[in-house]
């Protein structure tokens, strides 16, 4: 939002037009706490582009209420509390080092470290510690239609569904186009049997029942015929499949790899700085 829109609103908020000497601009002093100032230039970036006045002055008025409790917190602290209190600089220094560490760390990362993973990798590591990937849902792989009861040809559409005549795919795909509520394949990925609830209505005392053995399944309600039909399934308790389990592999062995370029740099540079005698431990 353009400065002078700001300044505008926060005319509106406080009726003056109160001026400072912080900036050859004569930069608008909307609150004062004590000593500490909040200019016009403080708000221009709290703005979402597109907003309305209304919508601008809430925010504004809010952001001003905010700093003015934050000041106001602040005077009390700094009076209150005791010189051991307030001597924070070794906690400053602190978050300083540990947050130039963290930046320097992560630009290593992008620069040095190789993101591909293959499926040589993934396949390797899911096989040496499968164990350690165990369901603790039913997933499956599912199709459904819903569709009206009252839409045309439902005996034809409930046969195309049953048949495994790749012929009949497109079949299904112009009739749902046509009359179904919803047509969905999660695009072909695995999911949990109550993603498959939240849209279709089954009986979750049965779900190991119509997992294990009905690949295809029909329920209806006062206005929907559901159709299901299960294409993969893997029960909670077994390991999980491979494509399942891959992207979970993948960060895995991104990080262990991160890990051990980080340590290697941090060794790196501490033998680096022992052999030009660059520190004493005493």
């Amino acid at each position: 939002m353009k400065l002078i829109i700001a300044i505008i609103i926060v005319l509106v908020l406080t009726g003056t037009s109160c001026s400072d000497n912080k900036t050859a601009n004569q930069d608008k002093t909307v609150a004062k706490v004590f000593d500490k100032y909040l200019y016009i230039s403080d708000l221009e970036g709290v703005f979402p582009q597109n907003i309305s006045k209304d919508d601008s002055i809430t925010i504004a008025r809010n952001y001003i209420n905010t700093w003015v409790k934050k000041q106001l917190m602040l005077r009390k602290a700094e009076i209150n509390l005791s010189d051991e209190n307030k001597d924070i600089q070794k906690e400053i220094d602190d978050y300083r080092s540990s947050l130039l560490i963290f930046r320097y760390k992560q630009e290593l990362i992008r620069q040095k470290i190789d993101t591909v993973v293959t499926d040589s990798e993934i396949r390797n590591y899911y096989n040496e510690f499968s164990g350690n990937f165990i369901l603790n849902q039913n997933i499956l792989k599912s199709t459904f239609i819903k569709v009206s009861k009252q839409a045309p040809d439902l005996p034809r559409l409930k046969q195309w569904f049953r048949s495994d005549d790749p012929d009949n795919l497109l079949k299904i795909d112009e009739y749902c186009y046509q009359y179904a509520s919803k047509y969905h394949s999660f695009n072909n990925e695995w999911i949990f049997f109550s993603d498959l609830q939240k849209e279709v209505p089954l009986k979750t005392d049965l779900e190991d029942q119509i997992i294990k053995y009905q690949k295809y399944v029909e329920v209806d309600d006062s206005l929907f015929i559901y159709l299901v039909k299960i294409n993969e399934y893997a029960l909670k308790s077994n390991v999980q499949p491979l494509e399942y389990a891959q992207l979970k592999i993948k960060s895995i062995i991104l990080n262990k790899r991160k890990f051990s370029f980080l340590e290697e740099i941090e060794n790196d540079i501490f033998n680096d700085a022992l052999d030009r005698n660059e520190f004493v431990i005493y």
